[in-house]
């Protein structure tokens, strides 16, 4: 895992104002790795992994994701249609992104709101498959 822990290190530097970056898999319910340029409490860290669950996995959640894959006419099996989330809150961007090469693993990054988010996406995007590379 620490070829995992030095590419998200690196990814929060090229991330813009990029405070923290973790990477969590769904099925496993884990937070694989995490860094952060500031300590956090630990509660907040330990509720990572199951608040990205529900934002990917949450009954309603699939529930759209099967409407929307239903009237696409789209695969109705393990292919997910979300791929990524955004959460603004009153200090902070959180991006949460699904891999590609692992559909149910998912990498967060969490910025300051002050960043612009156009290049936080576009950055979180470039950082997304060495990233996921690295597992």
């Amino acid at each position: 895992m620490s070829q995992l822990d030095t590419v998200i290190q690196k990814s929060i530097s090229m991330v813009p104002e990029c405070l923290a970056a973790g990477y969590v898999d769904l099925s496993s319910g884990m937070l694989l790795a995490i860094k952060t340029v500031d300590s956090h409490p630990q509660d907040v860290m330990e509720m990572l992994a199951a608040a990205t669950a529900d934002l990917f996995q949450g009954p309603n959640v699939v529930t759209i994701e099967n409407m929307w894959k239903k009237s696409r006419g789209l695969p109705m099996d393990d292919y997910h249609y979300f791929q990524e989330v955004i959460v603004n809150s009153e200090n902070l961007i959180h991006i949460f992104m699904r891999t590609k090469e692992y559909p149910n693993h998912v990498v967060t990054f969490v910025c300051r709101k002050s960043a612009n988010l156009g290049m936080v996406l576009t950055k979180a995007r470039i950082a997304l498959p060495q990233i996921s590379g690295a597992l």
